[in-house]
C-alpha cells in the first residue's frame, strides 16, 4: 500500500425498500433523499454494493481494492489466513416504517451450493423504537414443515411466531435458519456475514408503486429454515470504559463499550476492528490526529493500526472476528 492505514470511514450505500422511512436522516443524519429508504449499507463487499472510501488519502478507493493490495494490512493476519481476500461482515443501519416481510436465510451449505455465497448468521441492535414496536423471531413453539405450510397457505401464519415487544439497546442474535421480520417503528443496526441471499416466506400482500407483489421463495425455504422454537434476545452488561461481550459466535464477536473518558487500544495485527457509534460522539487518537465520529457513524480499525485511544461520551458496537 502506498500509504500508512489510519481509521477508515466508508460512503453510505442507500437502499430505498418498500417498507422504509426517513429515519436514516432524522435519527442517523445519513444523506438520504427518498421518503422510503430503508437501509444504510455500512461496510460492504457485497457484489455491486462494495464500500468506498470517505475519508484521508484513501478517499474514493473501494474496499476490495484496499485489501487486494494489502490484505493482512486491513484485514489482519489471522482473517487474511481464514478468508482470503474476502471481506467476511456486512455493516447495516435499517429503517422500517412499516414491516418487514417475514423471512430466513441458509446456512453457509446451503448458500455454498445453490449461491456459491456465506450464509447469513446476523445480530440485531434495537437503537430506536416507537411505542408498542415488535420483531418477530422464531417459532412460538417446536413446529414442523407441515404445520408451516398449513399456516403459510393459510395466511396464518403470524400466528405460529413468535411475536417480540422491543426497545431500545435490545439485542438479538439470528442463527440461519431463523424465520424473522424487523417490525414497523424500528432503527437497528445490523452485524451479518457478507451475504445477501434472503429467502422471503410472506410479505402481508404488499405491493409496489406500480401495483406489483415482491417474490417469494417458498419452496427454497423449506430446507433453509429451522423448525424449533430458539432463544434469540442476548443479555449483555453495560460496564462503563471497557468492552462488554454481547454476541460471541464463529462469524463475529460483538461488544457493547460505553465510553465516558480515555481509553487506550493495543492490538496485535490478527484482525480489524469495527466500531459503530450507537449513541454520543467519541473521537480516536492515532499516530497524533484526531479523528471524530457521532451517532450512525461506522469506521474500519485497518489491523495495522496496533495501537491508538477513544475519547468521548458515547455508546458503541466494538466487532471484530476472533
Amino acid at each position: 500500500m502506498s500509504t500508512k492505514v489510519y481509521p477508515l470511514q466508508f460512503e453510505p450505500i442507500l437502499k430505498d425498500r418498500i417498507w422504509g422511512g426517513e429515519k436514516l436522516k432524522t435519527v442517523l443524519n445519513k444523506p438520504i433523499v427518498s421518503e422510503i429508504t430503508g437501509e444504510s449499507w455500512e461496510l460492504s463487499t457485497v457484489e455491486g454494493d462494495v464500500s468506498v472510501v470517505a475519508n484521508g488519502l484513501l478517499k474514493g478507493k473501494s474496499l476490495t481494492e484496499l485489501i487486494d493490495q494489502s490484505p493482512n494490512e486491513i484485514l489482519g493476519t489471522a482473517v487474511y489466513a481464514r478468508f482470503g481476500n474476502q471481506f467476511p461482515l456486512l455493516f447495516k443501519y435499517l429503517d422500517a416504517r412499516e414491516d418487514l416481510s417475514i423471512q430466513v436465510h441458509p446456512n453457509d451449505k446451503l448458500a455454498k451450493e445453490r449461491h456459491n455465497s456465506f450464509g447469513k448468521t446476523e445480530m440485531w441492535y434495537v437503537m430506536q423504537a416507537d411505542t408498542d414496536a415488535r420483531i418477530i423471531v422464531g417459532f412460538k413453539e417446536n413446529s414442523s414443515k407441515d404445520e408451516y405450510l398449513e399456516n403459510l397457505h393459510s395466511k396464518t401464519l403470524v400466528s405460529i411466531l413468535d411475536d417480540v415487544k422491543v426497545k431500545a439497546g435490545d439485542v438479538f442474535f439470528l442463527e440461519t435458519g431463523t424465520v424473522h421480520a424487523i417490525g414497523a417503528g424500528l432503527v437497528v443496526a445490523e452485524i451479518q456475514q457478507t451475504s445477501d441471499i434472503t429467502y422471503r416466506l410472506y410479505d402481508f400482500d404488499r405491493v409496489d408503486a406500480q401495483g406489483n407483489k415482491r417474490e417469494l421463495h417458498v419452496d427454497l425455504a423449506l430446507d433453509a429454515i429451522n423448525y424449533n422454537k430458539v432463544d434469540t434476545y442476548k443479555k449483555y452488561q453495560t460496564t462503563s470504559n471497557q468492552s462488554n461481550v454481547v454476541v460471541d459466535c464463529p462469524y463475529f464477536t460483538t461488544n457493547f463499550l460505553p465510553l465516558d473518558r480515555k481509553i487506550e487500544v493495543s492490538k496485535n495485527g490478527d484482525n480489524f476492528t469495527v466500531y459503530m457509534c450507537i449513541e454520543g460522539s467519541f473521537e480516536i487518537r492515532f499516530e497524533n490526529v484526531t479523528y471524530k465520529y457521532k451517532k450512525g457513524d461506522t469506521v474500519l480499525i485497518p489491523a495495522d493500526m496496533h495501537t491508538y485511544s477513544l475519547n468521548g461520551s458515547a455508546s458503541i458496537l466494538e466487532v471484530f472476528i476472533l
